[in-house]
């Protein structure tokens, strides 16, 4: 266990302040460091003297996604105790992914939204697929004015992350436009789309960040929670559950289909060939 991945620290003012600090690695997510994201937010969920939390990033950029080089993720899974009702991990073709997905990705997505707490990210750099499941499930997003983010899952053959939010986060023609072309989207398209609240310089997004977080921490802990529960019922009141866990079904078909045909969970014929090398997608 690599217990530096993520840093805790409750902080004056009602504030808990959470840092991905793999910067070596870009900040890509594997199941450890997973884990260690899910931990930090339930600390944050239990300490009765925080009452806002903000998720930030060491380094250039805020997270690179997932990371392709963990090769052991089952075996790696059983250092942890599972945060959903999910099981068979190790069961063979795509029961066992499928169930590792939606505990790792969908279901750490559905947790951080779920706390009863304001949850802020502050993003700089760039901010890729497995990136945006611990970005989009925040109440509040502000970005630095460098800030890029992406999904480039088309190109390995699923149609989006496993935490189908595009459509809420950008409406409906720009989720089909920024989905079918795979392109980064800028901070400031960010935030005229809706996706993000404020940008900022990149040398002020923490403090402004943590700014922020102070004034809200001035309301009541009750109040704070009712009003994130009325906001969340009314997206949840639209369908939200039922598009995400449609989309996932979907997602696990592109997986099904690129193993079919590829011999592996994702189609490697359009991914520079840099990126899988030393992964267990290498060809």
């Amino acid at each position: 266990m690599r217990d530096d991945d993520v840093l805790f620290e409750v902080m004056e003012g009602g504030v808990a302040r959470i840092v991905l600090n793999r910067v070596e690695a870009r900040n890509t997510q594997d199941t450890h460091m997973l884990y260690a994201i899910h931990g930090a937010f339930a600390e944050a969920a239990r300490n009765d003297a925080v009452k806002v939390i903000v998720l930030c990033a060491n380094g250039p950029h805020f997270s690179a996604g997932n990371d392709l080089r963990e090769k052991d993720e089952v075996q790696n899974l059983a250092a942890h105790e599972t945060i959903g009702m999910w099981s068979d991990f190790a069961a063979p073709g795509q029961e066992g992914m499928m169930a590792r997905e939606k505990e790792v990705y969908f279901g750490l997505a559905e947790r951080i939204r779920s706390i009863p707490k304001p949850t802020i990210a502050a993003v700089q750099g760039k901010c890729i697929s497995g990136g945006l499941l611990i970005v989009w499930p925040c109440d509040i997003i502000f970005a630095s004015d460098d800030a890029q983010f992406q999904d480039n899952t088309l190109l390995m053959g699923v149609p989006g992350v496993e935490w189908f939010a595009h459509p809420y986060e950008l409406g409906a023609r720009k989720a089909k436009e920024y989905l079918f072309s795979g392109d980064f989207m800028s901070a400031d398209e960010a935030q005229r789309l809706g996706m993000v609240n404020r940008v900022f310089e990149r040398d002020s997004l923490i403090d402004e960040a943590m700014a922020f977080a102070r004034r809200c921490a001035r309301q009541s802990s009750f109040a704070l929670k009712l009003a994130k529960e009325a906001v969340n019922n009314y997206q949840d009141a639209q369908g939200r559950k039922a598009v995400k866990n449609a989309a996932f079904l979907a997602h696990q078909l592109g997986h099904s289909h690129s193993k079919e045909i590829f011999g592996m969970s994702i189609d490697p014929t359009r991914i520079d060939p840099k990126i899988l090398a030393g992964t267990k997608y290498e060809r």
